[in-house]
């Protein structure tokens, strides 16, 4: 079929069109964009359809993203996008905004039952019947111009978006609609806690073997790693590698020649910051011992297994019964958090983690699972 492609390429044109969408139900929304060499993903092509065309905003000849984060934030029109967490951190880049309400396609999929983390071709092929051609994922989005078949498979993106939306919505009970809403909005408040660098060192693999005082080396060396990384607009393993923050933690080298030589460190970085590590490193090793974190929780041990897979289990009864994919109902994380709370004797507590319609549903009936484990012969 022949799409109806508007090009948008100027400010005024931008302004003119947000002004005409405003007065919209729903926008379907999609990015493309450049990540391979930043920290920050590189704006390419945004792409806006509303049900009959496909609108293509260059982001490399507008500067003025003020129209289109007003409708962003324009709580009358539903903004539907497909699993959407990059698309969110570009139009936070690009507009400083982020969409509310959102309804992410994926989702609303999710919770239909037609199946957990559904890529785009498949939810269309399933809902619309269409099969889409192979796509130009992996092409240069920021090329000028753009080819043929990159324009086609972005306006296509676009169309079919809203088509899927306009399908899914009327399969939703008001309170799976509600819960959609619900996880976008979770989506959108995630990406606007910015991460804060200090607490990135909790997440860091094997931090739990490192005694109280090696954790506040690997503190600093993870906030340090963290805000470069956002400084330098560059991948985090390109300003230090992963694998090579527990060794420093671990065994602080003091020279130049003992920092080369730790796990996975790269001979740029040893370069570039090398100095200024060796700095860190000793600096963050002679703080007072008030000043050291708090122990990192060890992971779950083994015997632990069997309480996840009955809390795991009840979950996925109740998914049943709500006829939504088992998945969506309890993250491992989310489980593993509240049995780390109390293992092995109790009391238990529900983690932050569990919140909304999911904590109100399960809640209780997760407590009541671990305080009767106990009692099981």
């Amino acid at each position: 079929m022949a799409i109806d492609i508007h090009w948008i390429r100027d400010n005024d044109s931008l302004g003119q069109f947000c002004a005409q969408w405003q007065q919209l139900p729903f926008v379907a929304l999609d990015t493309e964009f450049m990540r391979v060499d930043t920290f920050y993903p590189i704006a390419g092509l945004l792409q806006i359809g509303d049900g009959e065309r496909a609108y293509l905003i260059d982001p490399l000849t507008i500067d003025n993203w003020k129209p289109l984060a007003a409708l962003l934030e324009n709580p009358a029109v539903l903004k539907v996008l497909h699993a959407c967490s990059e698309d969110l951190e570009v139009l936070l880049r690009l507009t400083g905004s982020l969409p509310a309400p959102l309804f992410d396609t994926q989702l609303a999929a999710a919770y239909l039952n037609l199946g957990f983390s559904m890529g785009y071709s498949r939810l269309v092929q399933e809902v619309l019947g269409i099969e889409l051609p192979k796509g130009e994922t992996r092409s240069d989005w920021l090329q000028r111009p753009l080819s043929e078949t990159q324009i086609s498979y972005a306006a296509e993106d676009a169309v079919h978006l809203a088509e899927v939306f306009v399908q899914l919505r009327p399969k939703l009970s008001d309170e799976k609609y509600a819960w959609v809403l619900e996880d976008g909005a979770e989506l959108v408040a995630n990406l606007r806690r910015e991460v804060d660098p200090y607490e990135v060192y909790r997440e860091a693999k094997l931090a739990w073997k490192l005694s109280r005082a090696q954790l506040a080396v690997l503190r600093e060396l993870c906030a340090w790693r963290e805000r470069e990384a956002r400084a330098r607009d560059l991948p985090r393993n390109r300003v230090i590698r992963e694998h090579s923050l527990w060794p420093l933690a671990r065994t602080q080298p003091d020279n130049l020649g003992a920092l080369a030589k730790i796990e996975d460190m790269h001979p740029r970085t040893v370069r570039q910051d090398g100095e200024f590590l060796l700095e860190l490193i000793k600096r963050a090793a002679s703080v007072s011992p008030e000043q050291w974190p708090p122990a990192v929780a060890e992971p779950l041990p083994i015997e632990a297994t069997a309480l996840v897979k009955r809390l795991r289990a009840l979950g996925q009864a109740e998914a049943e019964r709500l006829g939504i994919a088992p998945e969506l109902m309890l993250r491992k994380k989310t489980l593993e958090a509240l049995i780390k709370s109390g293992f092995p004797e109790g009391p238990y507590q529900l983690p932050d983690s569990l919140r909304g319609w999911r904590r109100e549903l399960m809640g209780q009936a997760l407590l009541d699972s671990l305080a009767t484990a106990g009692e099981q012969p």
